[in-house]
């Protein structure tokens, strides 16, 4: 008997084998390329980047390719390509931002770069899912690389908090995944999504297991704790607080979107055929999300806790179009492309906002208090000014980024049918503009306090943080004022895959 093994195309797993590559390149660096214990070691942020860089041209090679390989466990194609944009430039983001910010708490060791990497590699996997198991599998992988960079700052009680607490409730969170994969897998016979929309497909009209529902139900609160849904939204004010400001924001944008990429899969896809079925969950939970976040933000304090709080909105605003990505036809397309362009914009215009943070820092003293930015456009005027933009594109004002994604949210959520749903977002959009105006108020009509006005004469910022500012505000920016392209990528991204 002849011995084969199959043949894949190991192009297609270009993007994730750079990585992986790169992960373990950067650690063996760090083991074996430091010049001497205390030595500059921000070169292994560069070398990150240039993995990143890599496998942004890698991933731009698969542009038009549809491929399922390995038996369908991978799902490649224009959906997958775009989502891992969206990871990569937050990933790189947040890279740049690290530079500066890890020199100031000896956080630029190899292990931190490692897990940056190896929690893009989990993102991947989850938006190129063509299984159930495999959407599993990068979700561990991101969750257990999150766990560590939470806690990274070991010697501050905060961060040890924030890991732990993030740690118990992701292995809660993990539970109801598996058990609602084991369900899914019970009720049809198979983790493939294709099949599992062809099955639901030949199902006769209403004759449906209920371990379905139960699997779907389940799924629900799974994913709502990884893309920080209400009411499984405990854990993000806290742990976003206690963890190191740079993985803070890598927290609030790249595993969001991939929460979001999976859902996308499981739900607008595989479980097409049951929409009538799971969207009421889904408007509920998105009115919740929308609402409770807008409201806590507005009594925030802490900017960390406040941009936490304006993520879990933000989060409530990618689920109405999600609602709207189970209809048919024009709509369906409509409201996935919708989840596809409001996780990039917002990528953008929220990771500049924790650059800004990272820029008011102070050796090992994150300057988090919102009474912190008092004067801050006399202080730093250019730092205040794109502080401004990102305030103002959060709150959803043109011509911003923020704008355009909440417009094409709602007119998505509109064309489907959910009038309700779109007047409780936009409502929430206008709660949403007081918190964010009072952050520019703060920096540009009330008086600092005598010491920040001494820490003003010195201050300087790495080049890397002000690339990382440039290239946020650009994308904030272009997004807002040409849209056309990014929204014709994002169309044709899910019209490939519709067919």
């Amino acid at each position: 008997m002849e011995l084969r093994f199959p043949e894949y195309d190991l192009g297609l797993l270009a993007p994730m084998l750079i990585l992986v590559i790169t992960g373990l390149v950067v650690l063996l660096a760090d083991t074996f390329g430091r010049r001497r214990a205390s030595g500059d070691r921000s070169f292994l942020a560069y070398l990150s980047l240039l993995g990143l860089l890599l496998t942004f041209y890698a991933n731009s090679r698969l542009s038009g390719v549809v491929a399922a390989p390995f038996h369908g466990l991978l799902a490649i194609d224009a959906v997958a390509v775009f989502f891992n944009y969206v990871f990569l430039a937050s990933s790189m983001l947040v890279v740049l931002m690290s530079i500066s910010y890890g020199a100031r708490h000896s956080m630029n060791v190899g292990e931190y770069y490692g897990l940056i990497l190896f929690s893009t590699l989990g993102m991947m996997l989850m938006a190129a899912g063509g299984d159930l198991m495999t959407i599993f599998l990068g979700v561990e992988i991101l969750s257990l690389n999150l766990y560590v960079l939470a806690g990274f700052l070991r010697g501050q009680a905060r961060s040890n908090e924030a890991a732990m607490k993030y740690f118990l409730l992701g292995a809660f969170a993990t539970g109801f995944l598996l058990y609602g994969i084991s369900f899914l897998y019970g009720a049809t016979g198979t983790t493939n999504l294709k099949a599992m929309g062809g099955f639901l497909k030949a199902a006769p009209a209403g004759n449906v297991s209920a371990l379905l529902y139960v699997g779907m139900g389940l799924l629900i609160v799974g994913f709502g704790f990884k893309v920080t849904a209400v009411p499984f939204h405990m854990y993000t004010p806290d742990v976003y607080e206690g963890a190191p400001t740079s993985i803070t924001a890598f927290l609030s944008a790249g595993p969001k979107a991939a929460g979001f990429a999976a859902l996308v899969r499981v739900f607008s896809f595989a479980l097409e055929g049951l929409h009538a079925d799971w969207w009421g969950a889904f408007w509920l939970i998105a009115a919740l999300t929308m609402t409770l976040g807008n409201i806590l933000a507005i009594v925030q304090a802490n900017i960390k806790r406040m941009l936490a709080y304006s993520s879990i909105a933000h989060a409530g605003y990618v689920l109405v179009a999600l609602v709207a990505s189970g209809g048919v036809g024009g709509a369906q397309r409509l409201g996935v492309s919708s989840v596809l362009f409001y996780t990039l914009a917002y990528t953008f215009f929220n990771l500049g906002a924790f650059a800004v943070v990272v820029a008011m820092g102070r050796g090992d003293r994150d300057q988090v208090g919102l009474a912190d930015y008092a004067g801050l456009g006399y202080r730093r005027p250019w730092l205040a000014l794109v502080m401004a933009l990102f305030m103002v594109s959060l709150a959803g004002i043109p011509p911003t980024a923020g704008f355009v994604g909440k417009f094409v949210v709602f007119k998505s959520a509109l064309n489907a049918g959910f009038v309700w749903l779109t007047i409780i977002a936009v409502l929430n959009s206008v709660v949403a503009v007081f918190y964010y105006l009072r952050v520019i108020v703060i920096m540009y009509m009330r008086e600092p306090a005598a010491e920040m006005q001494a820490e003003a004469a010195g201050a300087s910022f790495s080049g890397s943080l002000v690339i990382a500012l440039i290239l946020a505000v650009l994308g904030t920016l272009d997004l807002g004022l040409f849209p056309s392209r990014y929204l014709d990528l994002a169309l044709r991204s899910v019209q490939a895959l519709l067919g």
